[in-house]
């Protein structure tokens, strides 16, 4: 499978599990068989999909990468903030709005964002996989990619698990047969999240991985997320959307992460045309797409 179609799975991918799992997010079933409804029983709103800050923030990434030949922290800082004041961001999260206001306001990069426990969210694993594609990628530059709104090491570990996940497609160490999970245990630092892969390692539901915890948490957000991504290969992406929304959580980060390394394993072909179609009819489809063809034109890729 050529490069080029599992990038456009990738962020493909990513963006479907964003948009279905947001009409999902939060969303409690409430036993309502006793309910007395006077003027009938309303009917349920069918969920919409909309697409929000995993996908806008992802897309600011990997533009980050299209506009500028040398990568540094201060690219991608500049790129989000871009993103920020030009309104293309949906959602934001209490960190990454806390950074990208000290970033208007002309402060550096190293000393926006949070700190210590609360600053272990998912926000920098939902936008880190362009990196993954981007040969000799440091782990200091992930981890300060992540610092600018979360720095903590948790979250840089959950945007380095994301990577590695990718990587692992890409290379070809992960074809859908291995266990992911196992793979990336040695590869990460001694941390709670790497505590929560062993934990899981062995076990097949996920419905038993999401009663671990299915927050913004990034030690249950991106576990779960990779263990999902996991079963791509014997669920098919549509039912490894749905076993993920069904525990419930942070549904839009979960399953635009899932959608991600799932992505880049089957590639662009290999997302069902139901799942494309709905994506399609989204204003951002074609931004999105845009987006993808100008970073596959950067890297050449077609070429090869």
């Amino acid at each position: 499978m050529r490069i080029s179609d599992r990038f456009s799975g990738c962020i493909i991918g990513g963006a479907i599990g964003d948009a279905y799992g947001s009409s999902y997010e939060n969303l409690n079933e409430v036993e309502d068989e006793h309910t007395f409804y006077p003027f009938g029983k309303p009917e349920k709103e069918m969920p919409t999909w909309r697409i929000t800050d995993d996908t806008q923030l992802t897309i600011a990434t990997c533009e980050a990468i299209i506009d500028n030949t040398e990568l540094t922290t201060e690219t991608f800082a500049h790129k989000y903030l871009e993103f920020f004041k030009q309104r293309k961001i949906r959602g934001i999260g209490a960190s990454t709005l806390k950074a990208l206001r000290e970033l208007e306001a002309g402060a550096h990069w190293s000393l926006t964002g949070r700190k210590g426990e609360y600053a272990a969210g998912n926000g920098a694993a939902m936008r880190i996989a362009p990196t993954a594609f981007i040969k000799n990628i440091s782990h200091t530059l992930i981890r300060e990619i992540s610092n600018i709104t979360h720095n903590n090491d948790e979250a840089y570990v959950g945007a380095l698990a994301v990577n590695l996940s990718i990587q692992a497609a890409i290379n070809g160490e992960w074809t859908g047969k291995e266990n992911l999970i196992a793979i990336l245990i040695d590869q990460i630092p001694d941390t709670r999240l790497r505590d929560r892969l062993i934990d899981i390692r062995d076990i097949e539901r996920l419905a038993e991985i999401g009663n671990l915890g299915n927050d913004g948490y990034v030690v249950n957000s991106v576990p779960l997320a990779i263990a999902a991504a996991n079963q791509v290969a014997d669920l098919g992406m549509e039912q490894m959307f749905n076993q993920l929304i069904e525990t419930g959580g942070d549904t839009d980060t979960n399953a635009s992460i899932a959608g991600q390394i799932a992505g880049a394993l089957i590639g662009r072909n290999g997302i069902p045309e139901s799942l494309m179609k709905k994506l399609a009819a989204l204003n951002e489809f074609e931004w999105i797409n845009k987006t993808i063809k100008a970073f596959i034109q950067k890297q050449n890729w077609e070429q090869n």
